[in-house]
């Protein structure tokens, strides 16, 4: 994917209360590391960098009091309640550099009528260049029946990409829908099984 650019300002001072004054301010504190090189801190404008990771492994461009660096996202804390963005952690990556991260795993299409898809695994790990970081994996599901498994191993990788999750965790499960009788069976049980515990 193409690099988001963004312009970052080194930061000297740090806590708490300086890390609430940025984020009034309409900034997000953030840390830059790698490659045996003192970490960085910055703060980064909080509009542009909430939309520019939205998306998985987003690569930024950073323009730091006029030199360039490179970074991918390696974590991000938000507030829990809010959601906002409290801090992101950058990882500081060269071109044609290999990278691991973990993609997220998009089921597209319609199973054969009657069955249902269960998506056990919603990412896989990967290594692949810095600069050419896949922000998701689709596999299609169109027409299969039931029984049918999409293993690791079946996913189609980006070019230049190796899969280092197992190749035969499971990624989707096909089975055949439960009938409504079946269903209102399970519901029954459950509700007898349920009442002795209420007397």
């Amino acid at each position: 994917m193409s690099e988001q650019k963004l312009a970052a300002e080194l930061r000297t001072e740090f806590g708490k209360g300086y890390a609430r004054r940025a984020r009034a301010a309409g900034q997000i504190p953030a840390v830059i590391y790698g490659h045996g090189a003192e970490p960085l801190h910055v703060n980064l404008p909080g509009r542009a960098t909430t939309l520019a990771v939205r998306v998985s492994n987003a690569l930024l461009s950073l323009d730091i009091n006029g030199e360039g660096h490179l970074a991918i996202v390696k974590d991000i804390q938000r507030d829990p309640i809010k959601q906002i963005i409290e801090h992101i952690d950058l990882l500081t990556v060269q071109k044609g550099e290999k990278v691991t991260v973990d993609v997220p795993v998009h089921v597209v299409g319609e199973a054969a009528p009657g069955v249902v898809a269960n998506q056990e695994a919603t990412t896989v790990s990967l290594e692949a260049e810095a600069t050419h970081l896949p922000t998701a994996i689709e596999v299609s599901i169109e027409g299969r029946e039931a029984g049918a498994h999409v293993h690791a191993s079946d996913l189609e990788l980006p070019k230049g990409a190796a899969l280092l999750s197992d190749p035969e965790t499971l990624v989707v499960n096909l089975s055949e829908a439960a009938a409504p009788a079946e269903e209102e069976a399970g519901e029954e049980a459950a509700a007898e099984a349920a009442a002795p515990a209420a007397e």
